[in-house]
């Protein structure tokens, strides 16, 4: 028997279930599921020091488990000595078993750290079944040893969903576990 994450078995299991018994659909497969996790981190001091990059690079994929790239700029932009071709920033796509290992961790054990954490807002939602989380400092991560950080900066998570509809993903993300605010 291979592994399989826990989230992962909880989804087929339960959320699956629970989902057909909310929105009634006809066939399984039209229940929504989380398709990739982006966990990205904009760096703009980057245009000084080119170390940076590096830095992110490194910390994203200590606390994803797989191998960030660094993201370049698409135009120049004068006003910030911005040049096409620069590195700005990191991000790592995440799918499958490690994106499902990620969600655990994250919710089980890095929203918990944050200082005064009451919950998440449900104010992310674009319109298409994606959600969007900002993080403001990576030390929440237990993987990150915070005497080895040189700057504290934050990063967004984009979690994308196959559902139609902003209600349905955020239903889904609840059955997932992410801790909405009540309102």
């Amino acid at each position: 028997m291979s592994y399989v994450p826990r989230l992962k078995a909880e989804y087929k299991d339960r959320v699956v279930k629970a989902l057909v018994d909310e929105y009634s659909y006809s066939n399984v497969m039209q229940v929504p599921k989380l398709q990739k996790i982006v966990v990205s981190k904009g760096v703009g001091a980057a245009i000084a020091d080119k170390k940076l990059i590096d830095y992110a690079v490194e910390e994203l994929t200590t606390i994803t488990g797989q191998k960030a790239i660094a993201t370049i700029s698409k135009k120049d932009v004068a006003s910030f000595k911005l040049r096409k071709g620069m590195p700005i920033g990191a991000k790592v796509t995440l799918r499958g078993d490690k994106m499902y290992e990620f969600l655990d961790r994250l919710i089980t054990a890095s929203l918990p750290r944050v200082r005064d954490f009451s919950g998440i807002k449900a104010n992310g939602f674009d319109g298409r079944g994606n959600y969007n989380l900002g993080i403001t400092e990576q030390i929440i991560y237990p993987e990150i040893n915070i005497d080895q950080v040189k700057k504290i900066n934050g990063m967004d998570i984009t979690f994308v969903t196959s559902a139609d509809t902003d209600k349905e993903a955020k239903s889904l993300l609840e059955q997932l576990g992410l801790p909405f605010k009540k309102n």
